[in-house]
């Protein structure tokens, strides 16, 4: 049995830094620990490794990742982050450009320049090449819209296949506005706007929501489900309801795989046979929801919070997994639950990939914004009670 949510929670003694380094290790070990047993079933997944998957494992196809498909030419596993991981960097690198919130039109100035011109190492492909060349087509959206289309930025996204390709990288929205869930809400969903629409961009807000809430201090996985509750709209928000309601009758992920699934599947548009899209999948709706937030904030209750858990729990599951870790891993991080260090080590090493500086810098990045916000403030109210209203504290 795991600790329940009301067990584990974040002390007012973790500081900043440890939250920021906690969530972004928490989402790279999850899409590493996620990326070789993507698009399978439960079952399919004990089948192939002989039981549960509690650690890095190698490719599905073993040594034939080259040439077999689905996955080829993308070696996932042996501790290698996806694109889950490549955009979470993309992004925290344009905070560190503009230093301050980000709205679509960063997207559209930062971002897309970096994926498109700026080579780096892929692990998947084991070789430098241009993020454009690594993401999935509803992320080459981003490009072929705003470079290409000379789209308005805010409403690039309109159009793109509704996934969870926004919502999978908010991470470092959530982390800038640490503790202001609806602050974090607002922004992701005008940066998302430039990627999605419908319930993927308010999946992005959620999201991001959610990892601000993580962050608060004395935060519980009750807690962080709340926040979103307050905030979330539509099919995302009783998704996420209904998928946490159950979750919060098991203590173990082993019981929760199926119940989860059962939960959230009237929201989820793909359908029971991941690798064979429903007609209606992936189309707007304001009655549908992502698969992946819903599990992934349903296996931080499932957890307690604790990273490991909920980390395992999401890979299991299955289907979108990598993201869905991606995503639990983030909120568990933040929340304070210790990242093991033989995946944290074993990832940034089979990666190549140093794991640990960009927490750095969005860290560098939270504390200069939340300065430029407290300055921001005081000129408003200022300003206001200068008109009459009434003035706030000295």
């Amino acid at each position: 049995m795991t600790p329940k949510s009301d067990e584990i929670s974040n002390s007012g003694g973790i500081g900043l830094d440890e939250r920021i380094t906690g969530a972004l290790l928490g989402a790279a070990v999850g899409d590493a620990l996620g990326g070789p047993v993507e698009g399978y079933s439960p079952d399919q997944i004990v089948e192939r490794h002989g039981g549960r998957v509690h650690g890095i494992v190698g490719p599905w196809n073993g040594d034939d990742w080259r040439t077999a498909r689905p996955i080829a030419p993308y070696h996932k596993g042996d501790g290698h982050v996806t694109d889950d991981t490549l955009m979470t960097h993309a992004l925290i690198r344009v905070y560190a450009r503009v230093r301050d919130h980000l709205d679509a039109y960063a997207v559209a100035e930062h971002l897309v320049p970096d994926l498109m011109t700026e080579p780096r190492w892929i692990p998947e492909l084991e070789a430098e090449a241009l993020p454009l060349q690594r993401i999935f087509l509803a992320e080459k959206w981003l490009v072929a819209r705003i470079a290409y289309g000379h789209v308005d930025p805010r409403e690039a996204g309109t159009g793109n296949i509704v996934n969870c390709g926004a919502a999978m990288y908010m991470a470092p929205v959530g982390l800038v506005n640490a503790a202001n869930p609806a602050g974090a809400y607002a922004e992701a969903l005008d940066v998302a706007g430039a990627h999605q629409s419908s319930y993927g961009r308010e999946a992005a807000g959620v999201f991001a929501a959610a990892v601000a809430a993580a962050c608060a201090p004395g935060a519980t996985p009750d807690s962080v489900v709340a926040a979103c509750l307050e905030l979330a709209k539509d099919g995302t928000r009783e998704a996420v309801e209904k998928v946490c309601e159950v979750a919060a009758g098991h203590g173990d992920f082993e019981s929760a795989l199926l119940p989860l699934r059962r939960a959230v599947a009237p929201y989820d548009t793909v359908g029971p046979d991941y690798r064979a899209p429903s007609l209606g999948a992936r189309r707007p709706s304001r009655l549908h929801s992502i698969e992946e937030l819903p599990v992934a904030l349903g296996m931080l209750v499932v957890a307690g919070g604790d990273v490991r858990h909920a980390v395992l729990g999401a890979v299991n599951y299955g289907r979108d997994c990598d993201s869905i870790a991606t995503m639990a891993g983030a909120l568990a991080g933040a929340l304070g639950s210790p990242v093991p260090e033989e995946w944290a080590k074993t990832v940034a090493e089979a990666s190549r990939l140093d794991l640990w500086a960009p927490a750095r810098e969005l860290t560098e990045v939270a504390r200069e914004v939340f300065v430029r916000d407290t300055e921001r403030r005081r000129a408003h109210e200022r300003a206001f009670a200068a008109l009459g209203g009434q003035a706030c504290c000295d």
